[in-house]
């Protein structure tokens, strides 16, 4: 990744390839991006893609004699503009393409986390808000970075995306422009202010209603409560998730009322026998409403911590233990999109202070994520030559051993007679060869030398 801005000829054709593939010009009609006059709007998202692969701002990066920076933030501020859709559409349509190389009987998954949208010394930025970090434990100013993306193990795509400030109004710092309560900007503000995982259902619920057929959905113990896992079965999907180690939160397991240190602990006094990859996996039933639900957790050892556990859940009880595991593990695949985007696709890094602006840098930010996970698959996945994967996987022939060395003894002959060695060597060396082969190969082969 230390390599983007080192390679701008590759990069360009990287681009070329991206927008043709995806039909860009196609997709930004649809999220109501376009001009009526002047430069063509691909030859902004162009510049736009190109600056923030060399780590440029819009203030820094190189000036384009065919147009002005003026003209490129009033397109990123353009509160007509639906930038989640675009995200959404060229995820859809990335994702299509990536499935040709995917075995069927691959899980698909969707991966719900949120990251830290730092804007610690602006003062005058729309919807600013006071927001915790989980990490650091304290608030500090900026947004929560929702986002939604869709992983088959290999690729991780970004799918969607909110910048969310705050449900509580008191924290909220900056300012809020106006618009008609029916527009698309208003109702993008609205989103902003709700909570996490309220968001988080209704970019979930996008995704459903553009063409995503994902039956799993990853998300850390922020968004794991029986509320969440009930929301997501009522939308055929099946959440896997971290519980907290609370005592607030309670199931039935075995008709007596149990918290997760509870159950642990008789787990461990009725000395359950242990496993190679997990400690226990009992199925519980948490109450949700009039309506029972099951859940099958795996208890495992947290390897970061000595005598501690973590543990995962799941609706999808006829996953095995191993399974529930290894399709957790996809999740960190959303960190490494956050640490790339932070450390070199500009993450928070804009002077932009619309709300409307901000989102349409996460779209180029998330843009320009796809652009690297689509060279990364091309790059490794040899399935992605086409008719030569094909050719290259086609087993070869089993020869035995006999004919093998006969052909070796051939060619061995054929180099001999352009020799200038003499030919007592040459016999000698023949001769010790044979002698060194089995018994049934030297008489097998005895009449070749």
């Amino acid at each position: 990744m230390s390599t983007i801005p080192q390679l701008p000829h590759d990069f360009q054709l990287s681009l070329r390839h991206f927008t043709k593939l995806v039909h860009l010009n196609s997709i930004l009609r649809q999220a109501n991006i376009y001009k009526t006059r002047g430069i063509r709007v691909t030859v902004l998202f162009e510049w736009l893609l190109t600056a923030t692969f060399s780590r440029y701002s819009i203030f820094r990066a190189h000036q384009d004699p065919r147009f002005t920076k003026k003209t490129v933030r009033n397109c990123l501020n353009d509160p007509h503009t639906n930038w989640q859709r675009l995200v959404i559409l060229i995820a859809y349509r990335l994702v299509t393409y990536v499935q040709h190389f995917t075995d069927d009987k691959r899980r698909q998954a969707f991966i719900l986390d949120d990251s830290l949208f730092k804007r610690q010394f602006s003062q005058h930025t729309e919807l600013l808000a006071r927001v915790f970090d989980h990490d650091k434990q304290v608030y500090l100013k900026g947004f929560r970075a929702l986002t939604l993306g869709w992983s088959d193990s290999n690729t991780f795509l970004p799918v969607d995306f909110s910048l969310v400030s705050s449900s509580k109004q008191q924290n909220v710092l900056g300012p809020e422009k106006r618009f008609d309560a029916r527009s698309l900007a208003a109702k993008r503000r609205r989103q902003a202010q709700r909570k996490l995982n309220d968001v988080g259902l209704e970019l979930i619920d996008a995704a459903q209603k553009n063409g995503f057929t994902s039956k799993y959905v990853l998300f850390d113990s922020w968004f794991t409560s029986p509320h969440m896992f009930a929301e997501l079965l009522k939308r055929h999907l099946f959440g896997v998730g971290m519980l907290k180690r609370s005592k607030k939160v309670y199931f039935r397991y075995r008709g007596r009322q149990m918290d997760v240190k509870t159950l642990y602990e008789n787990l461990r006094r009725s000395k359950w026998p242990h496993h190679e990859n997990y400690l226990y996996s009992p199925l519980v039933k948490f109450q949700v409403g009039d309506q029972e639900m099951p859940v099958k957790l795996v208890y495992i050892v947290d390897r970061n911590v000595a005598d501690q556990y973590l543990v995962l859940g799941t609706t999808k009880t006829s996953l095995r233990p191993e399974e529930i595991i290894q399709l957790y593990a996809r999740r960190w695949q959303i960190e490494n999109y956050f640490k790339v985007a932070k450390q070199y696709l500009q993450f928070d890094q804009t002077q932009i202070q619309n709300y409307d602006g901000l989102c349409g840098h996460m779209a180029m930010v998330m843009m320009s994520y796809d652009i690297l996970a689509l060279v990364q698959r091309e790059t490794i996945d040899e399935r992605t030559m086409g008719d030569l994967f094909f050719y290259l996987g086609e087993p070869l022939p089993d020869i035995q051993l006999v004919e093998a060395l006969s052909w070796l003894i051939k060619q061995l002959n054929g180099l001999v007679k352009n020799s200038v060695l003499d030919d007592n060597i040459i016999n000698e060396l023949f001769t010790s060869f044979m002698q060194t082969l089995p018994s049934n190969l030297e008489r097998l082969l005895g009449n070749i030398a």
